[in-house]
């Protein structure tokens, strides 16, 4: 399908050609000249489109994405949801990355009334009537939270870009919304496989969509086999635990674990046990030590504070970790390194603080 809906108003592919071009040279607003642009990418006709991975590991990789392979990931996500034809969707990611891009797509092929609004970190800043389908990192579900945004608006979450902790599912758990999180990433164009996180469907485990199947490498690393959107299995840094070809649970990333006195501990498990004692962000990093070879540290986003509340915090921590799991430090860190989608960088972060 080459026509599209957008905010309410269909477009054949010659209108749609029309009205995009017309845009860029009208609207001089940034995000919006990234849709209309990306849609005029997604009409030509090359067989593939430029993407850019977030970068939230190590330098954003550019790829060239086959259409195809975007179209049958499109396929896969709107088979799993149930999508129809007129049903709204929320773009409220930018378009320079792959989840909004297939946003679009997914509004292509399943002929999705396509509502736009600002990517950034408040979607209902502006915007206030029901939609059908809306994908949203973390950080945008929290902010929906925090403001009181009524979720009564969002018949289908999907939560992707970012780990949902204990405490923003514990959350959910209180909305009408049906709650996803998504597994996935540029390589395998958006998610491969889906997690229901509230309602009578919630589980503990990522489930594979249609046709992809799961393993594991000799580090305990995710490998994907997808034939609709990838060329070959691929090999993650993502340490799960396999329950069956299809269903895994995830643990954390391998580039993240930390080799303490001989210990391998994963900073994702660590860090769930101290959501909700900590308001700010934070996250758990080894660093070099001449006696543990690394030590675990915990990092805040915090202004310096006194040194009692230094020392109150890690008698708190005591009570809620086990003795190798204690931190042996915490730093503050005036602001977080994040890349434009808003994945927390660690290594990057810790460059500021050496």
């Amino acid at each position: 399908m080459r026509e599209l809906t957008i905010n309410g108003k269909h477009y054949s592919e010659a209108e749609l050609l029309l009205f995009c071009k017309s845009q860029l040279v009208v609207t001089n607003c940034v995000w919006e000249r990234d849709v209309y642009s990306f849609i005029l990418e997604w009409l030509d006709t090359k067989g593939s489109i430029i993407a850019k991975s977030s970068g939230s590991t190590g330098v954003p990789k550019v790829m060239d994405l086959s259409k195809e392979r975007m179209i049958n990931s499109a396929r896969l996500t709107g088979e799993y949801f149930k999508f129809k034809k007129g049903q709204t969707a929320l773009l409220c990611l930018s378009t320079n990355f792959i989840a909004g891009k297939m946003m679009v797509v997914r509004a292509f092929l399943w002929q999705l009334n396509l509502i736009l609004v600002n990517p950034n970190g408040h979607p209902f800043e502006n915007y206030r009537s029901k939609v059908d389908f809306a994908a949203m990192v973390p950080l945008q579900v929290i902010n929906c939270l925090r403001e009181g945004v009524d979720f009564t608006l969002i018949s289908t979450l999907l939560i992707g870009g970012g780990a949902v902790d204990a405490n923003l599912e514990d959350q959910l758990q209180m909305v009408s919304s049906k709650c996803f999180s998504s597994y996935g990433m540029t390589e395998t164009v958006s998610h491969v496989a889906i997690k229901p996180l509230n309602g009578n469907q919630k589980l503990n485990f990522y489930e594979g969509l249609r046709n992809v199947t799961f393993s594991l490498d000799e580090r305990s690393c995710l490998q994907i086999d997808a034939p609709a959107v990838l060329s070959e299995p691929i090999c993650t840094n993502d340490v799960v635990k396999l329950l069956d070809e299809k269903h895994f649970i995830w643990l954390g990333r391998y580039d993240n674990v930390i080799n303490s006195g001989g210990l391998k501990l994963f900073p994702e498990q660590i860090e769930e046990k101290l959501r909700g004692m900590i308001g700010e962000a934070f996250f758990i990093i080894g660093v070099a030590d001449q006696f543990l070879g690394q030590k675990l540290v915990l990092v805040i986003e915090k202004e310096t504070p006194s040194s009692e509340y230094k020392l109150n915090l890690l008698e708190k921590i005591k009570g809620l970790l086990n003795k190798y799991e204690q931190a042996r430090d915490i730093i503050f860190c005036k602001e977080f390194k994040r890349t434009p989608n808003g994945k927390l960088q660690r290594e990057a972060t810790m460059s500021l603080l050496n």
